[in-house]
């Protein structure tokens, strides 16, 4: 537990100063630009919603999830447990890098994610918000 507190303490310090929720087109052309629309047949739609309920745009959101303890880190709360930091690290990049506005190693990550088995399933937020959803046309 103290791990997370430094963790998130140092996190927080390396956030650069007027870091702060994206709009919704910015994060839409930035995931575009990384090359998330229709990667592994998700459209652009799917990244945006995925975005905004796990994070509600914000590339700098910490989340620690209390059922299985693991920490969920910047736009799409990519896992501490299994993704990045001192878990399984299968993304191979350190969880405070996926803090970056910039969405480089966030997207990076997330094209990882994706292309295993559960797909965007994944994150269970997307089946439940996203996945048959009428909002990704709005």
């Amino acid at each position: 537990m103290q791990l997370y507190l430094v963790l998130l303490l140092i996190s927080y310090l390396l956030t650069p100063i007027g870091a702060s929720i994206l709009g919704r087109c910015t994060v839409a052309k930035m995931l575009y630009d990384g090359g998330l629309n229709y990667f592994e047949g998700y459209s652009l739609e799917n990244w945006v919603c995925l975005a905004y309920f796990e994070s509600k745009f914000n590339p700098s959101a910490v989340y620690e999830d209390p059922q299985d303890g693991s920490t969920g880190f910047g736009l799409f709360q990519i896992r501490d447990n299994e993704w990045c930091g001192h878990g399984k690290n299968l993304c191979s990049v350190s969880c405070t890098a996926l803090l970056n506005p910039n969405l480089k190693d966030t997207i990076q990550c997330a094209k990882k994610i994706v292309k295993g088995k559960h797909g965007m399933g994944a994150w269970p937020i997307w089946s439940k918000n996203c996945q048959l959803s009428d909002v990704l046309d709005r």
